[in-house]
């Protein structure tokens, strides 16, 4: 194929939207000769003069055809744009306005003072001219030396396409000084108008109200100052802070989660219903309410308060604080100067945090690594508590330094930890500029995120709706792969979402993955089967790592979070076959497995799996451990004979330990039913185990939820049964 029928085949697909993240057909050759994408799309541009003011030189790489740039009616004239980072440029593109340059010349330079030639032509006939070139520089200039008309030059665009030598896609620059977030993240400075940042607060919390399986994705993001404001997070949202320490961003206000839209019991004018609150993230912040006013924090599943710094309000309320239900969440790195009030919450699990006080209990509040947590006491407060924190890293976070330059800081691995990592010095960890990450946006080509990848970059995904044709395959150690807004993954032909090799210290972070309608075997994998390095000295690590089987959309896949790596780290995640929504249903959404463990010592910390269809959390490897877990049971089991593990066992353990593990050990443990279409289902049990001394579990329960269902016994054949008569069975420990 010549370089002319090349280029021509990639611009058909641009033109038909075959080249894209989710396109069909993934042109991989055609974009590594040249990249589809206009690096210069709002890069900085500057001028020798413009005609008037409604006409500046930002107006040619602005990305709107209806807007220009337009010189004074005199030779010469330049313009220039600065790329942020040297590229090899391998095609300018120049769309002229009636006002265009004869004769004029395009030339590259690293410092904006000593220029290359790129093109020159003493012809021009003005039009649309995309010209093939071959040069590297950080700017770029046009001269015009003879005005092909008696008017100035003026350009409705200039496009200019990178090359990295025909060795795969082109990763465009990101400047850390100045990154494209796109429209879905609102950063606020101390000069930003207040009534502007409530007003845009106040739009975000309306759109996420009760927008539970929409599309919208949003991330808020403070400077370092002090500001007042409201926060009340929506579905999709994140709120957090730009600096090193939560106590940079210091809010006067609320940052907060209501239970004020569903429906509770039969009552449909009681809406403190707190069950689905799901899907939102407040991180790095310093609040300080009102005086006098508490703070609210009424959640469930997949909403992180971490890192944060609550001052002053007397309580924090993790419910609406009246009769209303509430069924998990988590605290992480997060120092509340005064008490912390569960109330209804049915489960909790706090990680390295400092509390002024605790005051609550329902089922299952789980403490590692906590001070001002109450005292060890199961089942009745049932109150699990333990004292320092094995083994964690916190996870990485966006950070602005003090040259005003945006950074990733990669927390340090600590052992055998108490409290926050901040609130007594400095954490202990390291910065990554941003520079060194690839900005990745909805239409971003997976070629191009897997050659960043390839080439040693790392992600960072503005808050969006991601539609994969490939698997994003991470390969390298210490790769950071983080989210911002509940960046949302969705794998369209049935292959995996992400998969990581089996090296030390890779980083998935914030991030949903969401099935597609055609079967996934495995939606995220971590290490290839059979993976037997060790990497306790720099283990990979998942934090708020969540996926979505079903509810926005028909989902299908076998197992949603496979481990084959040793040492690996889960910091909070929710894995949830959909019970509610859209595409639900028994032989709609089908999920065996939630989580599939292969790998030596892995660590899971607050880990909630919900609704799948045969062993919820199957743990094959060595050395396991679980500080806390979080289950229910599929509610839509139509008949006993559907839902059977074989050998006269009824229904599938939520959580099964292979027979073949002799080690594994697990705190606060909980696994509920709600058998709502068929009560006569029954569960033989919640916890199955293999009957040795290294198997160990603390502090365990199960619940028939409003006595709807049956679990036959806790772990094995221990324990007791869970039904109408007796909702909740406790075992404290086993064996």
């Amino acid at each position: 194929m010549s370089w002319k029928m090349l280029r021509y085949f990639v611009v058909l697909l641009l033109v038909s939207g075959g080249i894209g993240a989710g396109g069909a057909a993934a042109a991989t050759t055609a974009v590594a000769a040249c990249g589809s994408a206009n690096v210069a799309v709002n890069r900085p541009a500057t001028a020798s003069s413009v005609e008037n003011a409604g006409l500046p030189a930002s107006a040619a790489v602005d990305g709107n055809p209806g807007t220009r740039w337009g010189s004074a009616f005199s030779d010469p004239q330049w313009w220039q744009v600065d790329l942020g980072a040297s590229v090899s440029v391998c095609q300018v593109g120049l769309t002229w306005e009636a006002a265009y340059g004869k004769a004029f010349r395009i030339e590259l330079s690293d410092n904006a003072t000593d220029w290359r030639p790129l093109y020159s032509t003493t012809t021009g006939t003005g039009g649309t001219q995309n010209l093939d070139v071959s040069g590297s520089g950080r700017y770029l200039r046009i001269t015009g030396t003879q005005r092909g008309t008696g008017y100035g030059y003026s350009l409705w665009e200039v496009s200019v396409r990178t090359s990295d030598g025909g060795t795969g896609p082109v990763v465009p620059p990101t400047d850390p000084a100045d990154p494209d977030f796109g429209p879905n993240v609102s950063v606020f400075t101390p000069s930003t108008p207040q009534a502007d940042m409530q007003n845009r607060l106040n739009q975000i919390a309306a759109e996420m109200h009760t927008n539970q399986f929409g599309t919208q994705r949003y991330a808020v993001l403070w400077k370092p100052g002090t500001y007042t404001a409201d926060v009340n997070l929506g579905f999709y949202t994140q709120a957090a802070g730009l600096g090193l320490s939560p106590d940079d961003v210091n809010l006067n206000g609320h940052v907060r989660v209501e239970a004020d839209w569903l429906q509770q019991g039969d009552n449909p004018n009681n809406k403190g219903n707190a069950t689905q609150n799901f899907w939102r993230a407040a991180e790095n912040l310093a609040v300080t309410p009102p005086a006098g006013q508490i703070e609210r924090w009424a959640v469930s599943q997949a909403a992180s308060y971490r890192r944060m710094h609550l001052k002053g309000a007397p309580e924090i309320q993790l419910w609406n604080g009246g009769d209303g239900w509430a069924s998990g969440g988590l605290f992480a790195d997060t120092k509340i100067d005064n008490t912390v009030v569960s109330g209804s919450q049915q489960q909790w699990f706090s990680r390295n945090s400092e509390f002024g006080g605790w005051n609550g209990s329902v089922w299952n509040m789980v403490f590692t690594g906590t001070t001002g947590a109450p005292p060890q006491h199961f089942p009745n407060p049932s109150h699990t508590v333990v004292a320092q924190t094995p083994k964690v890293r916190e996870k990485p976070f966006l950070y602005v330094d003090a040259a005003g330059k945006y950074n990733v800081f990669v927390p340090a691995l600590r052992s055998n930890s108490s409290g926050t990592s901040w609130s007594h010095g400095a954490a202990a960890g390291s910065s990554i500029s941003l520079a060194d990450f690839y900005l990745v946006k909805p239409s971003s080509p997976i070629e191009t995120i897997n050659a960043a990848l390839d080439q040693g970059k790392h992600l960072l995904f503005t808050p969006g709706v991601y539609h994969l044709s490939d698997t994003i395959r991470v390969t390298k150690p210490n790769t950071v792969v983080l989210g911002l807004g509940l960046a949302t993954l969705i794998p369209d032909n049935g292959q995996a979402a992400i998969t990581v090799a089996d090296v030390d210290g890779v980083k998935l972070a914030g991030l949903l993955v969401d099935a597609g309608a055609i079967n996934s075997p495995v939606l995220i994998q971590v290490g290839t089967p059979g993976s037997t390095t060790s990497h306790a000295a720099n283990p990979t690590s998942l934090h708020d790592v969540y996926v979505r089987v079903g509810g926005a959309h028909v989902g299908k896949a076998t197992v949603s979070l496979q481990v084959n790596s040793n040492d690996v780290i889960g910091d909070h995640l929710w894995l949830w076959r959909g019970d509610h929504g859209d595409g639900v249903g028994w032989n709609v959404n089908t999920a065996a497995n939630g989580l599939v463990v292969n790998g030596n010592n892995v660590t899971m910390y607050g880990l909630f799996v919900e609704h799948y269809q045969q062993y919820e959390v199957l743990w094959n490897g060595n050395g396991g451990r679980t500080y806390f877990f979080q289950n229910e049971f599929p509610y839509d089991v139509p008949d006993q004979g559907s839902w059977s593990s074989g050998g006269g066992t009824q229904g599938w353990a939520a959580y099964k330990v292979a027979n073949s593990v002799t080690s594994h050990e697990a705190w606060g443990v909980g696994s509920y039913c709600f058998f709502s279409p068929n009560t006569s289902i029954v569960a033989s049990r919640s916890f199955e185990v293999p009957d040795t001394a290294g198997v160990r579990f603390h502090d365990l329960v199960s619940v028939s939820l409003g006595g709807v269902g049956t679990i036959s016994n806790v772990i094995n054949n221990t324990g007791g049964t869970a039904n109408a008569a007796n909702q909740q069975r406790y075992v404290v420990s086993y064996p």
